[in-house]
């Protein structure tokens, strides 16, 4: 059976317009397209109710074929049979899940508004089932005599977690109140959302005076201005703001009080008072969750969540947090100290803010390093990046080819596709790539599949990365940010996990593994951005194609550990802010919108975060993973991914590095692997060894002896 991706989906409220049964089959029936992917040519908004209707009906009824079955249960005919129900499910729920996040519009919205608690609720149609769960607990407890192969041992593990998790055990009155729950909390995630996009489209800062841009790059500032005169602003300025607290401006704006303007607008986001404040919707969530957990048994949302993680509970999550921040915030106060002597020493002196970090940081980095970021970006455009970094590094590393065609139909113009063949030269998957930001497109970076590779059922992968590099003006290079260029290749090693799942069943496919796992491969990716030999073959000046000068590239990798204390600093916020709303319980949440700002400031206190110049990467009313993302409770899994990859990154290099052999072994051991095995055993399939802290301390440049950290 296929999950469906709740956080994601929703349905549509239509408006007179009726669909045709030969449209609806578009959506629900498999694509003759290659690789099954969408038919985005035919996608009609009209179209998709009708279509989930019929599809959630389908489902219901080829699940409950399985749950009344007279038959004894057997692994046949319980679980495979679920894993082949809601196939048309599966299929216009990634198409428009999907699209909502890419490409939405007033009716997909509120489409979306509509199907978040039905699809809430038929998912607990599903697990609440008694007749099927029983069928579930029957293979479970009699799991040692069935004599299954791993993966499929694995199968059964899972779906009774799955079961037993979701409130299968709960009463019939308790199971009822639990539907009521998960109906209200997706009705509020999906609010969350919707708001954060449209505040975010409103919180734009507008500037009329050329002047104030001064040190801002020439092609930013005419993206600027095209941005301002698409919104109505002719002859001035737009400066969108991207889902972080920090905004690239920032490093290199002179003007500082349009600094502080952007910094505060930033930070202002969801908490302004206006229709689109998120401060209610925090709380409503929040306190939901934890209703649920305790319903549940659970102390809190986040000790129900770590259940069904690696970390396993909330003590494990906390000391990981407390085994790094000292080290970080160590370094970050070190970091603050070294820019304020610039700042002492120049004509009118002030105290150091979060909207001068950025600012002063690349000051440093000039003196220390005799560079800053602005003199990369010539050597980093876009295709280059793509085509001889990110695609480069996975042919070195994994013997796959890709190329690009442009005979299948997108859903926006820019949108690519692209063929990946393996290393025998037979196809392994479908690639598209959305790289440019839109004003109907959620901010941030994200991997997502709308087909996923399942031997079972006879499917190759379809995998996608988004990005939301600013468009430049016609005719002119998108020149990426070293920050973008290592987006694009964490998002492709997302892809990379999709793209080599060699799994039987879909419920295993890919990245559908434990949240606190599915960043590693992704963060062990980015470890070639930098990578000298990677490094040398696409960063080429987009003019004259001449690379990248040694000399450039020696101050670019001595600078590797610099300003660490603020990128790792601004995590672990975020992390222990996500923790600090989540391992309360339903009577200790704020009674009303205006107490989240305290409730922040005493959290990031308690867990000794006490920098004012270094705020969280997210606040809580932009904090889009921890609220409708599907990451609640699990934002540490950066940090637990960083400990992970930090060891992975020490065995690549003590292994000879980008080479064949390495890549196979990771592809072997892990990206081939999925979900269908305990994550930890996993990587130490793979490096030999369990993980320790050491690793990534040294990998910081921080002062801090080696640690074991214990997964479970």
């Amino acid at each position: 059976m296929n999950r469906t991706p709740l956080l994601l989906a929703a349905v549509l409220i239509l408006c007179g317009a009726s669909a045709s049964r030969a449209s609806v089959e578009d959506l629900i029936a498999e694509s003759p397209l290659p690789y099954q992917m969408p038919r985005f040519d035919k996608i009609k908004d009209e179209d998709f109710k009708p279509a989930f209707e019929k599809a959630m009906a389908d489902q219901l009824a080829e699940v409950q074929k399985v749950a009344d079955d007279p038959a004894a249960p057997t692994f046949e005919n319980t679980l495979v049979a679920l894993e082949k129900t809601g196939r048309e499910l599966t299929r216009v729920n990634n198409l428009f899940s999907n699209l909502v996040q890419m490409q939405t519009n007033p009716v997909r919205d509120a489409l979306d508004a509509e199907l978040a608690p039905k699809l809430a609720a038929q998912n607990d149609k599903i697990y609440l089932n008694p007749k099927l769960f029983a069928r579930v607990k029957a293979l479970y407890d009699n799991r040692a005599g069935l004599k299954l192969d791993r993966e499929s041992a694995y199968l059964l593990e899972r779906y009774y977690k799955d079961f037993t998790h979701a409130g299968a055990q709960l009463s019939d009155a308790d199971k009822a109140k639990l539907q009521e729950l998960n109906q209200k909390i997706a009705a509020a995630e999906t609010a969350f959302k919707q708001n954060l996009l449209k505040e975010n489209n409103a919180s734009s800062i507008l500037v009329e005076d050329k002047a104030q841009l001064d040190c801002m790059p020439a092609d930013d500032v005419a993206a600027a201005a095209a941005a301002a005169k698409k919104a109505g602003h002719d002859g001035q300025y737009l400066i969108e703001l991207q889902n972080t607290t920090g905004q690239p401006e920032l490093a290199y704006l002179n003007n500082r009080a349009l600094r502080e303007r952007i910094q505060k607008a930033s930070e202002a986001r969801g908490s302004r008072g206006n229709e689109f404040d998120n401060r209610k919707v925090v709380l409503d969530i929040v306190k939901l969750r934890a209703e649920r957990a305790k319903l549940l048994g659970f102390p809190s949302h986040a000790a129900y969540i770590l259940d069904d993680e690696t970390a396993g509970n909330v003590d494990r999550v906390n000391g990981l947090l407390n085994q790094i921040d000292p080290a970080a915030m160590a370094e970050a106060r070190r970091e603050v100290a070294e820019m304020q002597k610039l700042v002492d020493a120049e004509p009118h002196p002030f105290k150091l803010e979060s909207w001068d970090w950025a600012y002063y940081a690349e000051k440093v980095r000039k003196a220390k390093f005799a560079f800053d970021e602005s003199q990369l970006r010539p050597y980093f455009e876009l295709d280059h990046v793509l085509f001889d970094g990110v695609f480069y590094a996975a042919h070195e590393l994994y013997g796959i080819t890709i190329k690009e065609r442009h005979d299948l139909p997108v859903y926006e113009p820019g949108v690519r596709t692209f063929d990946v063949f393996d290393k025998n030269g037979k196809p392994l998957a479908l690639f598209i790539g959305d790289y440019y930001a839109r004003s109907n497109k959620h901010g941030g970076a994200w991997m997502n599949e709308y087909v996923s590779q399942s031997r079972l059922l006879g499917l190759k992968p379809v995998v996608a990365n988004q990005l939301n590099i600013a468009m430049p003006p016609k005719g002119q290079p998108t020149l990426l940010t070293p920050d973008e260029v290592t987006t694009a290749f964490h998002e492709f090693g997302h892809a990379l996990h999709g793209m080599f799942s060699n799994v039987d069943y879909p419920r295993f496919a890919g990245t559908n593994t434990l949240t606190d796992f599915v960043e590693f491969p992704s963060q062990v990716n980015e470890m070639w951005a930098f990578e000298p030999k990677v490094l040398k073959h696409y960063a080429k000046d987009y003019k004259t194609g001449q690379p990248i000068p040694q000399a450039l590239v020696d101050k670019v990798l001595a600078a590797q550990k610099f300003n660490k204390g603020f990128e790792e600093g601004e995590v672990l916020e975020a992390a222990a802010l996500d923790q600090a709303w989540h391992q309360i319980g339903p009577e200790q949440v704020p009674a009303d919108a205006a107490g989240v700002g305290g409730f922040e400031s005493q959290a990031l206190a308690k867990y000794g975060f006490d920098l004012p110049a270094l705020p969280p990467r997210y606040r809580s009313t932009y904090f889009y993973h921890a609220f409708p993302n599907g990451y609640s409770a699990r934002y540490y899994a950066y940090l637990w991914a960083d400990v992970l990859v930090a060891d992975s990154v020490e065995w690549f290099h003590g292994h000879g590095g980008l080479k064949r052999a390495n890549g196979q072994r990771f592809r072997d051991t892990l990206l081939s692997r999925g979900g269908s095995a305990d994550a930890v055993g996993l990587f130490k399939d793979f490096t030999g060894g369990g993980p320790e802290v050491g690793p990534l301390i040294r990998r910081w440049g921080f002062d801090q002896p080696a640690t074991k950290v214990t997964a479970q």
